[in-house]
């Protein structure tokens, strides 16, 4: 089997349940993208560099157990083949596995006939397995599992107002207090579509826990990784000096603050503005978008209408302008000086830097950084 190679191995392998001191050597991670989801989480995935999924599947990272990666759209197999680990998995047959799970849950309980969604046929019945039947029997042998997107942690863009399935997300689904068999709930990772390098580093987290090289991932009270989403986008926004100046942005294309054309970096927890998307580069706001808050679980229901100032920015954004403007002020004075040589640097046979010969010196000309200012310095109020 080549480095990558999906292709299933008997459950009787030597290695199935290989297990040291301190913890798994072998781990599958299962891909489950029969959620209602357009498969962008996924996509976003194939973009992460830090790390990337081949240096995870090609044992480079130390620490890692060995890994085979199952997802559908990655996958060499397809139909039955393909779905041999899934059966394993379900029945508790296969090696200890990781379950990622892409997508919003639809409430299959509303129907009377047919499904909302599926992945392959039931041999017994010969009818299609619904992703909630998947979940069912997947997440009981479990080591750990995580939901990929905000679609399938917080139930998304298909979960809103209106909609016909009743869908939500897996923790809606299995329960604020389901636990996996190692003692984990379900793992959140939100974003539509998920942060490529959020995704693959809480991935490797769990690897390397699972290994017994980490301890318990640290989540907070929605199941969110803390170290990721405990900040606000307006936090980490290189935007952010141009907000508390007061000076907004009134039409798309502006370098200044955007949330006057609806942006709400200011109260959703989301990490692109620091990150960016791949290599660091790009990320919503860094490249003139706005903050449609999509990792939120609100989300999209309590952001709409999009593009519209958020009715919190103007109240905030009206206090922010008489401070911003006179900070603004001072700042472009300050700067008028100090974006000045000192008056000494220059030609002349009289040294006026202050320099005494002898080892003396006597002080230079007062403030001589603004020396040819055309007024005083002001400092910064708030240095």
């Amino acid at each position: 089997m080549s480095e990558l190679d999906t292709t299933v191995e008997s459950p009787d392998d030597d290695r199935v349940n290989e297990v040291t001191q301190s913890g798994l050597m072998d781990v599958d991670v299962l891909w489950l993208t029969a959620g209602l989801s357009c498969d962008g989480d996924t996509v976003a995935m194939t973009a992460a560099t830090q790390p990337s999924i081949e240096e995870v599947l090609a044992g480079i990272i130390p620490g890692l157990p060995r890994v085979r990666f199952f997802n559908p759209v990655l996958a060499y197999e397809a139909g039955e083949e393909y779905l041999r680990t899934f059966h394993e998995a379900s029945e508790g047959r296969s090696r200890p596995f990781i379950l990622i799970v892409e997508g919003s849950i639809p409430n299959e309980e509303l129907n009377t006939e047919g499904f909302w969604a599926a992945m392959g046929t039931d041999a017994s019945t010969g009818q299609p397995i619904t992703t909630c039947e998947w979940i069912d029997r997947l997440t009981p042998h479990a080591w750990g599992v995580l939901a990929a997107g905000t679609c399938a942690t917080f139930g998304g863009i298909h979960a809103m107002s209106g909609n016909p399935t009743g869908c939500m997300g897996l923790v809606d689904y299995l329960g604020m207090d389901w636990r996996t068999r190692s003692g984990l709930p379900v793992v959140n990772v939100p974003g539509c579509p998920v942060q490529p390098d959020n995704l693959m580093q809480v991935l490797v987290y769990l690897l390397k826990q699972a290994a017994g090289r980490a301890p318990e991932i640290p989540l907070d009270d929605l199941f969110r990784p803390k170290w990721l989403f405990t900040q606000s986008l307006h936090e980490g926004c290189d935007r952010g000096g141009f907000y508390e100046q007061g000076d907004f942005g009134s039409e798309y294309g502006s370098p200044k603050c955007i949330v006057k054309l609806g942006c709400w970096g200011p109260v959703v927890l989301c990490n692109v503005g620091k990150r960016g998307w791949i290599n660091g580069i790009g990320g919503c706001p860094n490249v003139g978008g706005i903050c449609i808050g999509c990792t939120m679980p609100g989300f999209p229901d309590k952001f709409m209408p999009f593009m519209d100032e958020p009715p919190g920015a103007k109240m905030s954004s009206s206090a922010v302008l008489v401070y911003g403007r006179t900070v603004r002020a001072l700042r472009s004075f300050t700067l008028g000086s100090l974006d000045r040589e000192p008056d000494w640097r220059r030609r002349g046979s009289t040294l006026s830097t202050g320099y005494q010969p002898g080892g003396g010196s006597s002080e230079p000309p007062a403030n001589p950084a603004v020396s040819r200012a055309t007024g005083p310095s002001h400092e910064d109020p708030e240095q």
